[in-house]
C-alpha cells in the first residue's frame, strides 16, 4: 500500500480525540421564511413564492454545477481542524480522487469538507462545493474552483448526489448521518444506480454497522444485501479505488469531450 502524500503530512502531533467543542455550528438563529414554510399550510401566495424560489434554486444550482465533470462526493463534519487525523485522511482522499481524474465535491464548509477540496486543489485537480446558507456560520473554504450556495438542505442534498458516481463518507455528525442514510436509501429503492457508499474509519463507523447488522436486518426492517452495500475501509487510498473501479468498469464512464456553455441557459 503506497504512502500518505508528502503534502498531506503535517509535523505537529496529530489530534485523535473529538472535534473542537467550541464551535458554535448549528448555533445561529434560522431563517424566519424557511421556519415559517416548514411549519405546516401557509397563505397559498406564501407557498407559490417559496415554490417559485425553490424552483430557481434548483435550476441555479443545475446550471452552476453542469459542467463539473464527473464527481465523487465526499461528506464529513465540518468540525475537524487542520491538526486532526480526519483531517489529514481527508486531504488524502481529496489528491487520491483528483489523480484519478475524479471532479472532488464537497458541502464547501470547513472541516472535512475543506480538507477534501484542499487535497484535490493541491494536486492540481478540480474542486466544488455546495455550500448552505447558515447566518454566521459556514462560509465557503478557500479551496473551492465552483462553489453554489443554497438556502434549503434538501437542494444542496439533491446537487451533492446528482452528479457523483461514488459517496465517501468521513466522520460526521448528524448531517453526515443524513447524508448517509438519505444515498443509501437512494441505493436501495433505485432511485440511483449501485454507486460505492464508502465509510473511511472503521472504529469510527464499527457502532454504527453493528446497528445495521444486528438490529435493522435482524428485524427484517431492511434486508441483509442493503447493509452489504455500505462499505467501510481504513484506507483512502482503498476507498478512492472502490469509487474509480465502479465508475470505469460498472457504470463505463469515459472522459469525451467537454460540453460547450451557452449563456442563455445562465452556464
Amino acid at each position: 500500500m503506497s504512502q500518505t502524500p508528502n503534502s498531506a503530512r503535517t509535523t505537529e502531533p496529530l489530534q485523535t480525540g473529538p472535534a473542537s467543542s467550541t464551535t458554535h455550528w448549528g448555533k445561529a438563529p434560522p431563517v424566519p421564511e424557511i421556519t415559517q414554510f416548514l411549519r405546516g399550510p401557509q397563505k397559498r401566495t406564501f407557498e407559490l413564492g417559496r415554490a417559485v424560489g425553490i424552483f430557481f434554486e434548483i435550476m441555479r444550482g443545475f446550471r452552476k454545477l453542469h459542467f463539473v465533470g464527473p464527481c465523487v462526493t465526499v461528506f464529513g463534519s465540518a468540525r475537524f481542524t487542520a491538526d486532526h487525523q480526519y483531517y489529514v485522511q481527508a486531504r488524502e482522499v481529496g489528491q487520491r480522487l483528483a489523480r484519478a481524474g475524479f471532479t472532488v465535491m464537497t458541502g464547501g464548509g470547513p472541516g472535512i469538507m475543506e480538507a477534501a477540496n484542499r487535497g484535490a486543489k493541491e494536486v492540481g485537480g478540480y474542486s466544488v462545493g455546495c455550500n448552505i446558507e447558515l447566518p454566521q456560520e459556514q462560509h465557503p473554504n478557500p479551496y473551492l474552483d465552483r462553489w453554489v450556495t443554497f438556502r434549503h438542505f434538501f437542494v444542496r442534498k439533491l446537487m451533492l448526489v446528482k452528479y457523483s458516481y461514488a459517496f465517501i463518507a468521513m466522520p460526521g455528525g448528524f448531517g453526515t448521518m443524513d447524508e448517509i442514510f438519505e444515498t443509501a436509501t437512494l441505493i436501495q429503492t433505485h432511485k440511483i444506480q449501485d454507486f460505492p457508499l464508502v465509510l473511511v474509519g472503521k472504529e469510527y463507523w464499527q457502532p454504527l454497522l453493528d446497528f445495521l447488522r444486528g438490529r435493522l436486518v435482524e428485524t427484517k426492517t431492511i434486508d441483509s444485501i442493503d447493509a452489504s452495500r455500505i462499505l467501510v475501509t481504513d484506507s483512502a487510498e482503498e476507498a478512492v479505488q472502490l469509487a474509480s473501479d465502479a465508475a470505469v468498469r460498472q457504470f463505463g464512464l469515459t472522459y469525451g469531450p467537454k460540453l460547450k456553455r451557452r449563456w442563455f441557459l445562465w452556464e
